[in-house]
């Protein structure tokens, strides 16, 4: 028990270590969401009407729809960095290391789950307090209800860019693949548009929309911050979660690869 925390708290302590060495990550990881809240708001609201009812029945902005999107969008974006950065641990040789210490190969990627998780908590509250200096603010309860929200979208998030690193080898493939993973999760979700607008543009795009593992990611972190809870979101998200760390446990099992070099 003393060494799995040990290790968690080494591999915690050195993706921070690392992200503060990065600066240019979290300007990158602010700005993104910040040209959405500051710049493209405008043009969409006036394309979806002045209010949006969300399914808590109040009319608010559409700058306050997408503040819970945007954040989602920051741990997107990080759950997939945090896994491309496997990829080139593996590349130069210290992800074999720490996958070959004593301790169990699943603890192992759950810590590197965790540690990302982190870093991506502490970028999407620093958006948020950026969101409440330009006048967007919520229920000070939903700056606390959002934290385990936003540790479970960014688990479940990260186990996604988990699972697609133990298949991908080569760092230059992972870049492409997460643009191809990326952008349909964040465009066919809940994020920038409500599901009844989906609804509106056809069933079948509603219908992907409200299979998307990042909509119900989305709606968790939403409902959280208007301290309102929402248990088909956070099952779901659960769900996902699950799925998501099988397959990449699936993926980083040494078995697997003995297999494959004898086939």
């Amino acid at each position: 028990m003393r060494r799995g925390l040990t290790a968690l708290r080494a591999i915690v302590l050195r993706e921070a270590l690392r992200f503060l060495g990065q600066r240019g990550r979290l300007v990158a990881a602010l700005v993104r969401p910040l040209v959405w809240l500051l710049v493209f708001a405008a043009g969409f609201r006036a394309a979806l009407g002045l209010s949006i009812i969300p399914p808590y029945q109040t009319y608010i902005a559409y700058e306050t729809y997408i503040v819970p999107g945007l954040c989602g969008m920051i741990l997107l974006f990080n759950g997939m960095q945090s896994s491309l950065s496997l990829t080139y641990d593996r590349e130069m040789g210290s992800m074999k290391l720490l996958l070959t210490s004593p301790l169990p190969r699943w603890w192992l990627l759950v810590c590197k789950l965790m540690a990302g998780s982190v870093i991506s908590i502490l970028q999407a509250y620093a958006f948020l307090a950026i969101a409440a200096l330009y006048g967007i603010q919520m229920p000070w309860q939903g700056y606390l209800l959002a934290l385990p929200a936003l540790f479970i979208a960014a688990l479940m998030l990260g186990a996604l860019g988990l699972a697609l690193s133990s298949f991908i080898k080569q760092l230059e493939n992972f870049a492409g693949v997460m643009n191809f993973v990326i952008f349909p999760m964040f465009f066919l979700s809940s994020a920038l548009y409500p599901l009844w607008k989906m609804a509106e543009a056809g069933r079948v795009l509603h219908s992907i929309c409200a299979a998307n593992p990042f909509t119900h990611a989305v709606e968790l972190i939403r409902f959280a911050l208007y301290a309102t809870p929402n248990l088909p979101a956070l099952g779901w998200t659960l769900l996902a979660l699950a799925a998501f760390m099988a397959l990449a446990l699936w993926g980083y099992d040494p078995a697997r690869g003995m297999m494959r070099r004898k086939g």
